[in-house]
């Protein structure tokens, strides 16, 4: 029994994927130019992506304009059953309609679409039939290759909704690139949870000033010692006359220095030189990469000029939610 439901689900995946790799193909043929132009449609248009569907065409549609919304293209979902009954007011002249329909023939769609046309909306069609009534009436048709649906009996929308999401996605990636969205457009518009916290950048979340364990150069090893408690970081920031950073002690620095016997009368006998360091508008998910991969708990945070402006310590990342 477990390897038959095994071999089910290698099968699925096996079509589905057989699936993409159509799409794939088609992209690169016939079906770019049309991509391109949706593309440079929407980009043209003040407004916004207004995504249709009914079924799991539906249910696609709504994960598309979540996807475009969330990375920089202004979008949302218009049920089209409910179009006609007062949802068209939220589609205006200055906007682009994405309507998708496997067959193209989907009944609830004709509101919606002879509204685009009465009103002369974009319209851009995600269909498997060119000559159907919504490939015909499109500005723009996004023709789907035809593909083996994954269910047994041919019916269940499974190889084919995977396509649609892959070409929504595939639209979104095309507009974000385009418009260069950075990953701090991306924080606008993700500030919760761990991506959000993730997206946040180190000058936000980073101790400064009168909070900065330094000392100089020069400072006696028990100046550094106290420096190192009171401020409570695991470590103290040595800078040198110009105020840049030269050095870090941690308690290991001053572990190893004292118990080896050496003569550590300076916080330049017990630094560590040319500690590492990140810039205050690195993210904070960069700060998490940095402290897991040198297996350290604190983090100095340097200006352009190598001055030290702010310190992350792990325990900052951990109750923001990073890691």
């Amino acid at each position: 029994m477990t390897a038959d439901i095994r071999a089910s689900a290698l099968r699925t995946i096996a079509t589905e994927r057989a699936g993409l790799d159509t799409l794939h193909a088609a992209l690169g043929n016939g079906l770019g130019e049309p991509f391109a132009e949706a593309v440079a449609m929407i980009q043209a248009a003040g407004g916004r992506v207004v995504v249709s569907g009914m079924g799991k065409s539906g249910h696609v549609g709504r994960k598309i304009a979540a996807t475009l919304a969330s990375t920089g293209t202004p979008a949302h979902f218009v049920h089209p059953a409910e179009a006609s009954h007062g949802d068209l007011g939220m589609v205006q002249p200055n906007d682009i309609v994405i309507a998708l329909s496997w067959s193209g023939e989907t009944a609830e769609l004709a509101a919606i679409v002879a509204h685009t046309r009465r009103f002369r909306v974009g319209l851009i069609a995600i269909t498997a039939n060119a000559e159907s009534a919504l490939g015909r009436e499109a500005d723009v048709t996004l023709l789907l290759p035809k593909a083996e649906e994954a269910c047994p009996n041919g019916l269940a929308p499974t190889t084919s909704t995977t396509m649609q999401m892959a070409l929504g996605d595939a639209l979104a990636v095309a507009l974000l690139e385009a418009r260069g969205f950075s990953r701090q457009d991306f924080f606008v518009y993700h500030p919760g949870g761990k991506l959000g916290a993730q997206l946040k950048t180190v000058d936000s979340i980073m101790h400064r000033d009168a909070a900065l364990p330094l000392v100089g150069l020069e400072a006696a090893v028990p100046d550094v010692i106290a420096m190192i408690s009171a401020k409570g970081f695991g470590c103290a920031i040595v800078i040198d006359p110009h105020g840049r950073l030269a050095g870090v002690v941690t308690d290991g620095d001053l572990r190893r220095k004292l118990m080896g016997g050496g003569s550590a009368q300076r916080a330049r006998d017990v630094m560590s030189p040319n500690p590492r360091r990140i810039a205050p508008d690195a993210l904070a998910g960069e700060a998490l990469e940095m402290v897991n991969r040198l297996r350290i708990t604190a983090l100095i945070v340097a200006d352009s000029d190598g001055r030290p402006v702010g310190l992350v310590h792990v325990h900052d990342l951990l109750s923001l939610g990073v890691a």
